[in-house]
């Protein structure tokens, strides 16, 4: 039974309807998610007795860098994925999910940047934790630059899966990175062991906007792997067939 799911993913048709019946499923839900926890979190939190209010952009902070490392690990599996079974369908997911994960990374620099700046002083340090993120906004970049320098699709497939693969290295090393280094960035708060740090006022609108985030990703995740396939088998007979029936 698991072979037979596993062989039915590997399948262009079948991910591609898959794909367009899941997203209502996600989008919404999503959209829900963010908008309660953004009110709940902007709104109707109380201010941080040391930051004020300027605490809240970890309502859209937080959630990007956590973003930016589940998506990179997504996109490492999917392109290991590949490599190893060589499925089409892997490197279309690994392809959809770098400008997706670019976007969260960005996000996530800038937002803290602009939170650094009345709490540190400065929008940048050449912090330990602020610096692998930006290294993994390059991985990114560069995997996406290396997919479109080269014209052949299975060529690009695996030389950006094996970038995708060697710098996964550096998801652990931004998590750890202010436990291994003395780091201006605050340890964690919401995900340790014992007791958060945060009142559940606090914490569940965050909560709420994480989860929303990882819903909205899996919804854009969907829509831009029909594109990849779409891409990918645009001279197939079932493509035509779709095509004609839409």
């Amino acid at each position: 039974m698991a072979w037979t799911w596993f062989h039915r993913l590997g399948s262009p048709p079948y991910v591609y309807a898959l794909c367009a019946r899941l997203t209502p499923w996600l989008a919404w839900p999503a959209a829900l998610l963010i908008a309660g926890g953004l009110y709940a979190g902007l709104v109707l939190a109380p201010p941080d007795y040391q930051q004020g209010e300027g605490f809240r952009i970890i309502y859209v902070h937080a959630p990007s860098a956590w973003m930016s490392l589940m998506v990179y690990t997504v996109m490492a599996l999917a392109a290991a994925t590949g490599l190893v079974w060589r499925i089409k369908v892997a490197h279309a997911v690994a392809a959809a999910c770098a400008p997706i994960g670019a976007s969260f990374t960005f996000a996530a620099l800038v937002t803290g940047s602009l939170w650094g700046a009345p709490m540190w002083g400065t929008f940048w340090e050449w912090d330990p934790r602020l610096t692998s993120e930006l290294v993994l906004l390059l991985l990114y970049l560069g995997y996406l630059g290396l997919r479109s320098a080269i014209d052949d699709p299975q060529r690009a497939d695996r030389a950006s899966a094996v970038l995708a693969v060697v710098g996964v290295v550096n998801v652990p090393i931004i998590h750890y990175s202010v436990v291994w280094w003395n780091s201006l960035h605050q340890a964690a708060s919401v995900m340790r062991i014992g007791k958060p740090a945060m009142p559940p006022a606090m914490l569940l609108p965050l909560l709420a906007v994480l989860a929303g985030f990882t819903l909205l990703f899996a919804a854009l995740l969907l829509v831009r792997v029909r594109g990849e396939i779409l891409e990918r088998e645009r001279g197939a007979r079932w493509v035509a067939q779709e095509l004609a029936q839409s």
